[in-house]
């Protein structure tokens, strides 16, 4: 119920940004290779964040 005040932890917000990042490079694969290709790059680089702040807990 009180949910809504509680803040989000840094692992919460890279997983929002992971899976913002893999659906805009699902989206560019059909368009444009090179740039979902570096889309993929970048959510490799956040899932890896997420992973250290996990193995830290």
């Amino acid at each position: 119920m009180f949910g809504i005040f509680k803040k989000k932890s840094e692992a919460d917000k890279l997983q929002d940004k992971y899976k913002k990042v893999m659906e805009e490079a699902y989206k560019l694969q059909s368009i444009n290779r090179t740039d979902s290709d570096s889309k993929y790059k970048e959510a490799d680089d956040i899932l890896k964040k997420i992973d250290a702040l996990k193995a830290q807990e």
